[in-house]
């Protein structure tokens, strides 16, 4: 069986997130749709509203040296949209300051090849889908085993085998 959500709020694109497992009997879905995208955006919303360059571009020392001397690198107190910083072979976030800093070039599948990345250990990805304006792009996956999930919610299970949402504890 497969879920599947659409997501990634953004004024130029849309997310399209595939997953399969096994049907948790508790539940009696893959992955609860609303785990699937609160799941992402967790890590996803660091692209919404920022900066998003290449390593290489000419403008991002000129761009961090203006926000040292804004006083922004570091932070702003209003920034109240910051995902989990995190760092990848293709790209890195820097959430207190929106900016987002990859070795792709930031087309559909650029997008796709990061977004896969930073969810294959969180989600049994089968098939991304990015759409921005009118350029799209697919790609599909093998899934990778299934992973463990809690029985009353359908979440994934931490390292320690408890659900991070209802607290159940795998015996």
């Amino acid at each position: 069986m497969s879920g599947e959500a659409q997501y990634l709020h953004g004024h130029t694109g849309c997310l399209t997130i595939e997953v399969e497992d096994t049907i948790e009997p508790g539940v009696n879905m893959v992955f609860p749709c609303n785990e699937i995208q609160k799941t992402a955006w967790d890590v996803l919303k660091n692209f919404d509203h920022a900066l998003i360059l290449r390593e290489d571009d000419p403008l991002l020392p000129a761009i961090l040296d203006v926000y040292e001397k804004q006083g922004i690198k570091n932070g702003a107190p209003s920034n109240k949209m910051k995902g989990e910083a995190f760092k990848t072979k293709l790209a890195t976030a820097y959430p207190d300051c929106r900016l987002v800093v990859t070795k792709e070039t930031m087309t559909v599948d650029g997008m796709i090849k990061i977004v896969y990345e930073l969810l294959k250990d969180k989600l049994n990805i089968v098939k991304l889908t990015f759409t921005s304006g009118v350029n799209a792009a697919s790609c599909e996956y093998e899934p990778k085993g299934e992973k463990q999930r809690c029985p009353l919610c359908g979440v994934l299970l931490n390292d320690n085998g408890v659900c991070p949402k209802c607290g159940y504890t795998k015996r």
